[in-house]
């Protein structure tokens, strides 16, 4: 798949984000890269074999302080190649690529693992996440 045609299916999926949540959402950038750094593999203690789809970095919103401000945008990372050698087709990706910005997004947010699979699972079973 190109970068292109990738990265239009990230762009859908940051639309699909039901709009609360999206007004909500300031100073992230959200880019494509090829895969995680090694390094980052490292910090995050990923074992051999194992990767990420997606990672945030920033300081959520919950742990942000009233002096906060004037600071980088976060960032969240959505790894195309990891994600297309785990998907079988376009389908798979697209689904795959939408649960990535759900979880990336859901630590942008402040949300426990437990709360982010939540809503993961409601997005499989095709609930609406508006009342998250």
């Amino acid at each position: 798949m190109t970068r292109e045609a990738f990265t239009a299916l990230v762009e859908e999926a940051l639309r699909e984000i039901p709009r609360r949540f999206r007004r909500a959402m300031r100073n992230v950038a959200v880019v494509v890269e090829d895969e995680p750094a090694p390094e980052i593999l490292d910090e995050m203690e990923i074992e051999e074999g194992d990767t990420l789809f997606g990672l945030y970095q920033g300081t959520p919103l919950p742990q942000r302080s009233w002096d906060y401000g004037n600071n980088l945008p976060d960032r969240i990372s959505i790894y195309q190649r990891p994600i297309e050698e785990s998907c079988e087709d376009e389908d798979e990706i697209r689904d795959c690529i939408a649960e990535t910005v759900i979880h990336e997004f859901g630590h942008y947010f402040g949300l426990s693992e437990d709360e982010i699979e939540e809503i993961e699972e409601k997005f499989w079973r095709g609930e609406s996440i508006e009342r998250a």
